[in-house]
C-alpha cells in the first residue's frame, strides 16, 4: 500500500509546464492529498483562473497515480487564491539558479513585527511610524516597491522592459549593470 506521504511526495515531483525548473510543490499549486472512500483526491489551484498549465498539470499527476498504481483524482480548487507568497523558498532558489528574478513576497504585516515580514525585495512601511498619508488610512501598512535584484549578478540597479514577459506569469527585465536581459516572476 502506498502512504499518502508518498503519494503526496511523487505528485509533488510533477514539472510546472510552463517553468519546468519548478515543481507543483514548489510552485504552491499542490493543496494536498485525500481520501475519499476507496479513492485518492489530489487538489490543486491554479496560479490564475484560465492558466493554460492547468490541464497538463492535471494529466501528469493523473499519469503519476496511475504509475503509483493509486486510483485517484484531481480536483481543481479556486479558494483560497493562490499568491506567489505560496512558493516555496526552494522553488525560489531554483529560479534565481535559472535566471528568473523570483517574486517578492507579498504577506502583509499585521502585527507590526519586521519579523513576522517574509524576505524579499518589498517592504513594508513601518505602521508605527506616522506618515501624512498613514493618518487617514488609520495606520495600515503600505506596500513599498523596491527594486528587483538581477538573478546573474545580484545587483539592485534594474528596470522593467515589458510588464509580460515569455509567458503571462512572468515580466521582462534588464540589469543596469551587467546589461543583460532577464524574466522576473511576477508577484500576485
Amino acid at each position: 500500500m502506498v502512504t499518502d506521504e508518498a503519494i503526496l511526495e511523487a505528485v509533488g515531483e510533477v514539472p510546472d509546464p510552463e517553468v519546468p525548473v519548478l515543481t507543483i510543490a514548489d510552485l504552491g499549486v499542490l493543496r494536498g492529498v485525500r481520501h475519499e472512500g476507496d479513492e485518492i483526491v489530489v487538489t490543486i489551484t491554479p496560479t490564475y483562473s484560465g492558466c493554460p498549465a492547468m490541464d497538463m498539470i492535471r494529466h501528469e499527476v493523473e499519469l503519476t497515480l496511475n504509475h503509483l498504481g493509486v486510483d485517484g483524482r484531481v480536483e481543481t480548487v479556486l479558494s483560497p487564491p493562490w499568491t506567489t507568497d505560496w512558493m516555496t523558498e526552494a522553488g525560489k532558489a531554483k529560479l534565481t539558479e535559472y535566471g528568473i528574478a523570483p517574486p517578492p513576497a507579498t504577506r502583509a504585516v499585521t502585527d507590526g513585527s519586521a519579523a513576522a515580514a517574509p524576505p524579499g525585495p518589498r517592504a513594508l512601511a513601518d505602521p508605527s511610524v506616522p506618515t501624512p498619508s498613514s493618518q487617514s488610512r488609520g495606520n495600515r501598512p503600505v506596500m513599498v516597491q523596491l527594486s528587483i535584484r538581477c538573478p546573474l549578478c545580484g545587483s539592485p540597479n534594474t528596470q522593467e522592459l515589458s510588464r509580460f514577459g515569455s509567458t503571462s506569469c512572468k515580466a521582462l527585465w534588464r540589469c543596469n549593470s551587467c546589461k543583460e536581459p532577464f524574466d522576473h516572476f511576477k508577484a500576485i
